[in-house]
Formats: C-alpha cells, structure tokens, sequence
C-alpha cells in the first residue's frame, strides 16, 4: 500500500433534508447536507444523477453553472432551479479571518 497523508477524519452530526419538486413536467429531488464543514455551504445532491456540488444561496443566482453542475438541458430548467435554490438554501454569513 502506498503512503498518503492523511488531511483529516472528522466525524460530525449533520441536518439533512430532501426535497422533491415538479417544474415545467420535469421532476426534481435533491438531499441537502446541511454542515459545519465546507465554510458553511451545504452539499446539494442530485438524487437523480448523483451530481452534487456546495452551494449557497449567493451562488444559485448563477442558472449558467447550476445547468452545467447538475446537467440540466436546458436554459429555463437552470432559472427555475436557481429560484428555487435561492429560496431554500440559506446565505453564507461573512466571517472576519482570525488572522
């Protein structure tokens, strides 16, 4: 077995919710990890695809990288899961560096 160094191994009770929705005939169904990890972002799991991406509120504003991230086909699927992201995901709060 190779070396590797080890980063980190941290065990951590996390608030996940799963939520399911239908826009424009297309079902949506995502798992939420909410964490202390990650700088606050929750980790947002396709349960669909498998896709998962960390993401705030702040960054679902962007449909352009939610199409891509969870492979959506088009352009209005993207809009509405960024309305609804926004919506559902909370804001990341500004944390001054310790240093």
């Amino acid at each position: 077995m190779e070396r590797y160094d080890h980063l980190y191994d941290v065990s951590e009770n996390a608030n996940v919710r799963f939520l399911g929705f239908i826009a424009e005939g297309t079902r949506h169904d995502f798992g939420i990890v909410f964490t202390h990890k990650f700088y606050g972002k929750p980790l947002v799991i396709c349960m669909q695809t498998g896709q998962s991406t960390l993401l705030s509120s702040e960054d679902a504003v962007n449909p352009e990288y939610l199409q891509k991230i969870f492979r959506l086909n088009t352009e209005n699927e993207a809009q509405t899961l960024a309305e609804f992201f926004q919506e559902y995901l909370p804001p990341i709060p500004f944390e001054e560096n310790q240093y």
